[in-house]
Formats: structure tokens, sequence, C-alpha cells
């Protein structure tokens, strides 16, 4: 019996090309197109000059000297910033300078015992014998902890100076006291995360300013934004927002922290209006790129461990905007 093979009709060639055919791959394909970078519509250009322009000196001077030390609040002024203390109070009642719950990370060579207490443990008199300066290195030992008092009469010399004041552990009066003796009323900056502190501090030094800061995720954020404006962000005069950057991130490209651009450009947005100072603190940032991302973002103001590098970073963003001149 004779079989014949059936014949493809001339019609269905491009269709049976087709699906013989191996679809292109993705590296053949044309990349697909990324957003710009976003960008506020404000920004400190034309707005602020370099010297108007606030820098926290976070704990004294930064990375630069000994934290809380009367050494790193003068190096923070002499780099013209505003030098940033913490709080807490002695077993006796005195208000000194110092950051963490305990001892065990700034006192060089503390033993067991003395690693697990805290400021509230020790009188002035033990606490001043201690070095907290060693810990960065020889060449800072002999570093101790201060008085708040003793920042507050270095202002009180120097009228053009600020001091920020972030609460740990102390009496609010007692300190408002100590503010008011030393007549600095208007040259201190309370920090706190607890706007409750916020408000009463306002009650206690209405010439004050302050400073109300925070963390966390875009979502919690917004739920304190929510809350602040029942009361139209009252007694706040400046916000500050912590910002991270993410790993292994483009710091130019969008989104390159923790928190979206566009919900960085909103908050600013939404303080200027209520005549808030917008500032922002990333984490452990040394890259200039960063600060000027952040500017790009509506950032007003800037609390960093680096204050030399931030510094540097401000003044390069304004000059930018600067039209240069050529001599004919």
């Amino acid at each position: 019996m004779n079989h014949r093979r059936p014949r493809l009709h001339p019609a269905a060639l491009p269709l049976l090309f087709a699906l013989l055919t191996p679809p292109a791959r993705a590296a053949d394909a044309p990349p697909a197109a990324t957003s710009p970078p976003a960008k506020s519509d404000w920004t400190i250009r034309g707005h602020l000059t370099a010297d108007q322009f606030v820098i926290q000196s976070h704990r004294g001077a930064g990375d630069l000297a000994p934290e809380n030390t009367l050494e790193a609040f003068d190096l923070g002024w002499k780099l013209g910033t505003y030098p940033e203390c913490d709080v807490r109070t002695t077993r006796d009642g005195v208000i000194v300078t110092f950051h963490d719950n305990d001892f065990s990370r700034v006192v060089k060579g503390a033993d067991a015992a003395l690693k697990k207490k805290g400021v509230a443990d020790l009188t002035w008199d033990e606490l001043s014998k201690l070095d907290v300066g060693a810990y960065k290195g020889d060449q800072f030992q002999g570093h101790h902890v201060i008085k708040v008092a003793q920042a507050f009469e270095r202002l009180a010399a120097h009228p053009n100076r600020r001091l920020y004041m972030d609460i740990k552990n102390v009496d609010l009066p007692q300190l408002a006291t100590e503010v008011k003796q030393h007549k600095v009323e208007r040259q201190v900056i309370l920090a706190s995360t607890n706007y409750k502190v916020i408000r009463e501090w306002k009650r206690l030094v209405p010439e004050s300013g302050t400073l109300h800061w925070m963390g966390g995720t875009e979502e919690q954020l917004r739920k304190r934004f929510e809350d602040l404006r029942k009361t139209k962000f009252a007694d706040i005069t400046q916000l500050q927002i912590h910002v991270r950057l993410k790993p292994n991130v483009d710091v130019t490209g969008p989104d390159p922290f923790n928190l979206p651009d566009a919900f960085l450009i909103e908050a600013g947005r939404e303080l200027r209006a209520h005549d808030v100072t917008f500032q922002s603190l990333p984490w452990g940032a040394t890259d200039p790129k960063v600060y000027r991302k952040l500017l790009d973002l509506g950032v007003m103001s800037f609390a960093t461990d680096r204050p030399d590098v931030t510094l540097d970073a401000v003044r390069t963003y304004l000059a930018a905007d600067k039209p240069t001149t050529t001599t004919p």
C-alpha cells in the first residue's frame, strides 16, 4: 500500500516558525526603564547659607573625640556646629553628660562590677574619677565626665553657641533651674523621642528650642506624624528622622535608604508648613554622597557622627548652585 506524508499548507509556515523559535533571552531584551531619583521641590539652595545650616555633632563631636566630654563639646563648637550632650543624674543628684546605661563600653579596664553600674549608681565624686577617654585611644586618656553646668558656663561665655540636650534620666524642673541660673534658655535645645517630655519642657522653659527625634519603619513614623497633627506639631521646633543606608545600594539612585524617598520628601514638606526644621540623622554615614542625597530630598539640618564630612558636603552642595565667574 502506498502511504503519502501530508503536505503542509504554505500559509501555516509562519505559525510553525514562531512555535519552533525559542523565546529571546532576558539578556537580549532592552533594559527596563528606571525612574529617575526623586527630588524635593524645596532644598536649602536659595533658602539657607552654610552659616545658617545647623549641624548637630552627635554626643559632642561624633567620632572625632571621646563622647560627652568637655573636649568634645569644645571641638563641636570650634567646628561651627551645635554639640549634643546626653544628660543623666548621679546618685547624689548631680546632672552630668553621659550617654550609656552602664560603663561597660566607655570605661576602659572597668571591672565586672563597674561594667554593670551606671551613672545613677555612683556619686558625683565617684563618677568624676572615671576615665572616659582612653577607650578611644591612649591619646585621649584623662578625659572625664562633666557636670552639665560646666557646659552651660561655656555657653554663657559665648552667646552665639548652642547645645542640644538629649534627655536620658533627669528631673526636668531641676534641669530647667540650672538652665535659668546660667541664663542660657535661648542657647539650649532639648531633645527627646518622648513628645510629653517636649511639651513639659516648653512649659518650663518657653524660650528654649526643642528637637523631637524618631526612627523606625515608614508605617511607624506615619503613625507618629498622625498623632502630632492632632496638636499641629505644637512645641516642636525641630524634628529629626533617623535613616539607614541599605546594603550594597547606589546612594545616588532611587530609594537608597530604609525609608522611601517619597516619604522623606513628604515629611519635609509637612514640617516646613508648620515652621519645623527637618533634621535627619543618617546612621554611620561617612560618604558625602549620603548627605547630598538627603539634601536633594529636602532635609534642612543634620545630626552626624562625622561633622567634618557633613560640613564639607553641605558647603559643596551649596557651592554647586552658585554661578561660576570667569575673568575676561
